[in-house]
């Protein structure tokens, strides 16, 4: 089993930065990938972005965060952390980390994660 915790949402004015944080515990020696995704009450949860815990492949991003948010890891704390900038009115979301206990060739189908954590709310104001 594995759990994850995200951390770190909050208002935020447009404009400004954000850090969230997930942290794995449990059989963490089993994560391959991590993900961020978000939802809108009564929308689909949609890929935020995603990060493969070996190798060096960089992050993975939606075409609407690509440029402002930044996903990183700390295998050492086993922490995953997405960096929000230049937050929008429509980023205002609960943001779901996710994990993966097999290496998969997606990393953007939410159906390929196994673990999900319980969400952080992130509501950026005008």
């Amino acid at each position: 089993q594995v759990q994850l915790v995200e951390s770190g949402g909050g208002l935020v004015q447009a404009g400004g930065p954000l850090r969230l944080s997930c942290a794995a515990s449990g059989r963490t020696f089993r994560l391959y990938g991590m993900g961020w995704f978000r939802q809108v009450a009564g929308k689909e949860r949609e890929f935020v972005g995603a990060i493969r815990l070996t190798g060096s492949v960089g992050g993975l991003y939606a075409d609407s965060v690509r440029g402002r948010f930044t996903i990183s890891r700390d295998n050492a704390k086993n922490t995953v952390y997405l960096q929000l900038s230049s937050l929008k009115l429509e980023d205002t979301a609960v943001y779901y980390c996710a994990a993966q206990t097999t290496l998969r060739r997606s990393l953007t189908q939410q159906i390929q994660y196994d673990y999900w954590g319980q969400g952080t709310q992130v509501t950026v104001s005008s």
